[in-house]
C-alpha cells in the first residue's frame, strides 16, 4: 500500500486547511486510518483517526472541535479538515494505515501499530 498525502501549506492563525491522503489498492475500507504530526524537536503525536467504514472517529484533545477526520472509501482517500488553526498546530502531518477489521479495543494513538505511512505534508501557521 502506498499513501500519498497532500494539502499542507502556509496559513494564518485562525485559518483553515484540508489535508488529503490517498491510498493505492482495492481494500481501503479494511484500513484504520490516522493522521499524526511531528513538530520540530518533538516526537510524532497522534492527531485523529477513523475506522474502516467511518463508524468511529477519534481525536486528540487539543484538536477536538477544530479538526474533522473523514474518509471516502470509493476514492481511497482520508481527509483532515483543520479549522481555527493555531501556531501550535504547525508540524509535518503524516497519514498512517493500519490493517485491521477492528474499530476499537486497541491503542490507535500508538504509531507503532500502523503498517503503512505516507510522506509528510508541512503545515505552517503564522501568528
Amino acid at each position: 500500500v502506498q499513501l500519498q498525502a497532500c494539502g499542507g501549506g502556509l496559513v494564518q492563525a485562525g485559518g483553515s486547511l484540508r489535508l488529503s491522503c490517498q491510498a493505492s489498492g482495492r481494500t481501503f475500507d479494511k484500513y484504520f486510518m490516522a493522521w499524526f504530526r511531528q513538530a520540530p524537536g518533538k516526537e510524532r503525536e497522534f492527531v485523529a483517526a477513523v475506522s474502516g467504514r467511518a463508524a468511529r472517529t477519534y481525536y486528540t484533545d487539543s484538536v477536538k472541535g477544530r479538526f474533522t477526520i473523514s474518509r471516502d472509501n470509493g476514492k481511497n482517500t482520508v481527509f483532515l479538515q483543520m479549522n481555527s488553526l493555531k501556531p501550535e498546530d504547525m508540524a509535518v502531518y503524516s497519514c498512517g494505515a493500519m490493517v485491521t477489521r477492528l474499530d476499537y479495543g486497541f491503542d490507535y494513538q500508538s504509531d507503532r501499530l500502523y503498517d503503512y505511512w505516507g510522506q509528510g505534508t508541512l503545515v505552517t501557521v503564522s501568528s
